[in-house]
């Protein structure tokens, strides 16, 4: 491809951050873990219609535990001009501290009291100790990495060693870890597309499934019952895109690809979200592919905000900020400072 404009690029970069955000404000309202009914689907249509229609007063949606996280990476790295992991800790347990009530799982809650109880003198041993020394295979370590995408632009290779660098403070079992790495190659990949092009679907999923062939090469003697679950996951992605239709086969998605809080069974489920959402969907009433692909990833239920906001991270990465709307970004919590994040690693990731 050729070089990137420069102005569509720096768009790209807020687009990451404000679609993580918009992802998991809008998606947090309906995350009590249940399928979506069909009244409930309806409800979120009209909330998006409302919210991204004529400017009306009304509270602000908080970002829970994935944006504050997300943040707090952002913000060392943009301070830090490096990854610092005993910088990116400190910040993740003193914005715990600070806000405690923003929807944190209690594995990371016990790793966060056990940071603060050794001050830090042992980053990795606490996380560790998790699940009988198995460590996490959650998606709390894919939920915030969208912005070493954006940090490591310029270097794939830099990602991948940040994302399980980054992951391992909360996350130490491989495929808590390789689901972040999944997240954070496919809103590197976005980064790197023009949106003016028209998206090949397929090429994107095998450049995916390529990089997880290297990245879970490993796998043998974790005891699992697939070898690369994460190739695997992504084969079926593929079978479920190629199956024609505007039909959204929600339960079929759900049952397949999984949306719950494991990172096996969300972060495969953010991509196909934002792929299938390239095509109109029954029952989501939208010209616009961001939106589409956010109100899609809430209404498979189940963990809305954390694949919402992965969906949006990947959207936002993809179209840029230009298809966010502006009324919607008003009614979400620190809409403003993300957009300034996006902006000061653009600085730091992309030479002038």
């Amino acid at each position: 491809m050729a070089k990137m404009d420069l102005s569509l690029l720096r768009s790209k970069f807020r687009g990451t951050m404000l679609g993580a955000l918009v992802g998991d404000c809008t998606g947090s309202p309906y995350d009590n873990g249940d399928k979506l009914s069909s009244g409930t689907k309806l409800v979120l249509q009209k909330s998006f219609d409302k919210l991204e229609g004529p400017p009306f007063k009304a509270p602000v949606m908080q970002f829970t535990d994935d944006s504050a996280m997300t943040y707090s990476l952002a913000k060392s790295l943009v301070e830090q001009k490096e990854l610092n992991v005993v910088d990116v800790a400190k910040r993740f347990v003193k914005s715990y501290y600070q806000e405690p009530n923003r929807g944190y799982g209690m594995g990371v809650v016990t790793v966060f009291r056990k940071l603060r109880g050794n001050k830090l003198t042992d980053i990795v041993t606490p996380a560790k100790e998790q699940f009988s020394g198995q460590g996490s295979w959650g998606n709390g370590g894919a939920m915030r990495v969208s912005p070493i995408a954006l940090f490591c632009y310029q270097n794939y290779d830099k990602l991948v060693d940040t994302v399980r660098k980054v992951t391992e403070i909360t996350h130490t079992h491989k495929v808590g870890i390789d689901g972040a790495i999944l997240q954070a190659a496919a809103v590197y990949q976005s980064l790197h597309l023009d949106c003016n092009e028209e998206l090949n679907v397929m090429n994107f999923i095998d450049n995916l499934i390529d990089k997880m062939d290297k990245i879970e090469k490993d796998e043998e003697g974790l005891g699992l019952s697939e070898p690369q679950p994460y190739k695997v996951q992504l084969g079926i992605l593929k079978s479920l895109i190629s199956e024609e239709g505007e039909g959204s086969h929600d339960d079929k998605v759900v049952q397949k690809l999984g949306n719950s809080v494991a990172a096996l069974y969300s972060v495969p489920t953010a991509i196909f979200c934002f792929l299938r959402a390239q095509k109109p969907i029954t029952g989501i009433q939208t010209e616009n592919p961001f939106r589409r692909a956010v109100q899609y990833a809430i209404s498979l239920g189940g963990d809305t905000d954390t694949i919402g906001s992965m969906t949006g991270a990947i959207a936002g990465a993809f179209y840029g900020e230009e298809k966010i709307s502006c009324n919607l970004l008003q009614h979400c919590e620190a809409s403003e400072e993300f957009r300034i994040l996006g902006d000061k690693l653009f600085e730091l990731a992309v030479p002038e």
